[in-house]
């Protein structure tokens, strides 16, 4: 992406700052964000913000009205239902919209996987290795090992 390339306003700063390749580097990038719980919403937040488009997020977790104060993704509607799911779909409204029409039709995902990261027959190193970026935002310090 060049500088003369259109380019929503959310992500002139960036293309500004970083580069026009470091930002279509952004754009394309897989990342998978485990845990969506207080830590993970700040970093789903700050990677929608950012142009992220391409995100997996695991959480076991469901929302508890306890979240409620400090996981500002969540509402008292969503209680009971998992994180990872809410959070996902509250990111990916605040995804920049695209840059092309070709990027258009490919669209931004954010795929939520309500599951245990420990499990081995979903959640392995050959899954793992699939993305450019993996992010901890785990509070099980078991979890934390595994994913590390």
């Amino acid at each position: 992406m060049s500088t003369d390339t259109p380019c929503p306003p959310l992500l002139r700063g960036i293309r500004s700052a970083l580069g026009p390749t470091l930002l279509t580097q952004i754009l394309q990038s897989k990342i998978l964000l485990v845990g969506s719980g207080g830590i993970g919403c700040e970093l789903l937040k700050n990677l929608a913000l950012s142009g992220f488009r391409n995100v997996d997020v695991i959480d076991l977790d469901t929302i508890d009205v306890s979240n409620l104060n400090r996981q500002f993704l969540f509402r008292s509607q969503h209680v009971g239902m998992p994180k990872c799911v809410v959070a996902s779909e509250a990111a990916l409204k605040m995804v920049p919209p695209p840059l092309s029409s070709q990027e258009d039709a490919m669209g931004a995902k954010y795929t939520p996987y309500h599951g245990n990261v420990c499990d081995n027959s979903k959640f392995n190193v050959p899954y793992v290795q699939k993305f450019d970026l993996v992010l901890n935002a785990l509070d099980n310090i078991a979890a934390r090992r595994r994913v590390n």
